[in-house]
């Protein structure tokens, strides 16, 4: 959503900044964005994980580990480079979001890739 919205409107960085722009609603910090979207594509992984999962779908599974390790390691790095604590517009809280469901999506997408082989292999 926030990647369409910075094609179609100018992105501001602050409250007082998008009313200088003349737009009345703020996105966002782009800290906040990035996380907010790694925290999607965790979340993403954790549904599609518990699908392949209930399924015993392979591509599903591997869609899980995929997107879990992307929205797991983009939390990790955005945490890492955070300089400030909840609430300072940074991005921690989506952050640690994304790496805690990115590595619950990892790991069910794991366990979902695990079923599938072992199904495969008792044919």
């Amino acid at each position: 959503m926030s990647l369409l919205l910075g094609l179609v409107s100018p992105v501001c960085t602050s409250a007082a900044e998008c009313a200088g722009q003349g737009l009345d609603t703020f996105v966002g910090t782009p800290e906040r964005i990035w996380a907010g979207v790694a925290a999607l594509v965790a979340v993403g992984s954790t549904i599609i994980g518990w699908l392949a999962l209930r399924d015993a779908g392979r591509w599903k599974a591997i869609a899980a580990l995929t997107l879990g390790i992307v929205g797991g390691l983009n939390g990790a790095v955005k945490l890492a480079i955070a300089d400030g604590g909840l609430g300072t517009g940074n991005g921690v809280f989506g952050a640690a979001m994304a790496l805690a469901l990115g590595l619950l999506g990892a790991l069910l997408g794991r366990l979902a890739l695990t079923r599938v082989r072992r199904a495969e292999m008792s044919r």
